[in-house]
């Protein structure tokens, strides 16, 4: 049985405006490769077409378009650009040669051909096409498994974020969506901030992504805290309150340790301790673990505290009731200059029906009924267990 091996054969184009040089090239190249002939340059180009030319041997004086613009518009289109093209002239000054190389051309050959020379150029240009060619689709399959590895990474990542943080979920049951909802909020703020001349040169596009992703971990240190302490309904002893406020500290040790595991610094794990560790300082300075005033609160601290305060107000816990929307609205306006930076209180006004949407979508079972009647909130907490401060 015969097997039909023409489509292995490379496809050649050769345009000439004189019949008799497609005749001599024409049964020169026949018997070893796939030939097509034009004569004209405006012929050529209706020819790259399916079969794709693998190589275009070119003659330079023709009528109407010469082999020049022939070859200036295969280089200006993307799908021909990569076609090499042979120019194949009686123009034989190294004036000639070198303008047509200028252009693009990977060969210059002077009329009358020697068959010898056209037939060895010929095939040495289609092996370097050949290994371009498998070159490229080598780095572009290297390209898609690195592309899908990192995605599995991310995955990865992603995963041990949301593991790590809902191990302080469980031990604090009441939070819900929590993570979900405090996940938006600080996405939404510092989308609202990334062009503010304060907050622009470090909420770029990668470190926003990595803010989002380090928010759930702001509570990791909860996991410390004693459950009499972290679940007791009622008021905490001065003494508790210490144990309690630990939890920030005991966040930042944790993810320095994973810090130190890793092989290389990883910037999400740089932010989520920052987030862990600071975002229960207040901006006059109040605040806790450290007491950091203004700007020395790091900017993913300050998005979180107000974010997680907006959460825990609008969330009804063992010891208060939750807010109503508007309440909470005032509460976070009243809080600006003191507990918060005034300018993330102000992204916050601008972003606030999108606050309450996050808080409406991922609300707790419990709590979808309490924010559609807006009841108000009842403080019966005391000082150390108010509203976002733990």
């Amino acid at each position: 049985m015969l097997t039909d091996t023409r489509t292995a054969l490379a496809t050649i184009l050769i345009v000439d405006d004189m019949v008799e040089n497609l005749t001599v090239l024409s049964d020169l190249l026949s018997p070893a490769y796939s030939v097509r002939a034009v004569r004209s340059g405006r012929r050529a180009l209706q020819a790259l077409a399916e079969p794709r030319p693998d190589l275009i041997l070119l003659d330079v004086m023709m009528p109407d378009m010469d082999g020049y613009e022939v070859m200036r518009r295969l280089r200006a289109e993307p799908t021909t650009a990569d076609i090499p093209v042979i120019f194949v002239t009686a123009l034989d000054t190294a004036i000639d040669e070198e303008r047509g190389l200028a252009l693009g051309a990977v060969d210059y050959i002077t009329k009358p051909i020697k068959p010898a020379i056209v037939l060895a150029r010929i095939k040495t240009q289609l092996e370097l096409k050949t290994a371009r060619d498998r070159l490229r689709n080598e780095n572009l399959l290297l390209e898609a498994e690195v592309s899908r590895r990192m995605q599995e990474n991310i995955l990865i990542q992603d995963a041990s974020i949301r593991a790590l943080a809902h191990l302080a979920e469980i031990r604090d049951p009441e939070t819900g969506n929590h993570l979900r909802r405090t996940q938006g909020y600080v996405g939404l703020l510092a989308d609202a901030l990334r062009t503010h001349p304060r907050f622009a040169p470090f909420l770029t596009e990668q470190t926003i992504d990595l803010l989002v992703k380090s928010a759930p971990l702001h509570d990791i240190g909860k996991v410390g805290v004693p459950d009499h302490i972290l679940l007791k309904p009622g008021k905490l002893t001065p003494a508790e309150w210490e144990i309690m406020k630990t939890h920030s500290r005991l966040g930042r040790e944790a993810i320095e340790l994973a810090e130190r595991d890793a092989e290389c610094p990883i910037a999400f794990l740089a932010i989520a301790k920052e987030i862990a560790h600071y975002h229960h300082e207040k901006w006059d300075g109040s605040g806790y673990p450290e007491g950091l005033k203004g700007d020395a609160i790091p900017i993913a601290a300050r998005l979180m505290a107000l974010a997680d305060v907006f959460d825990a107000l609008m969330c009804r816990r063992v010891y208060k009731r939750a807010c109503s929307f508007d309440e909470t609205v005032s509460i976070i306006e009243q809080g600006r200059g003191t507990h918060f930076d005034p300018d993330v209180v102000d992204a916050f006004m601008l972003r606030r029906e999108a606050f309450q949407n996050i808080a409406v979508r991922f609300a707790d079972s419990d709590s979808r009924r309490i924010h559609q009647v807006a009841r108000r909130c009842e403080s019966t907490a005391p000082e150390p267990a108010s509203p976002g401060s733990t």
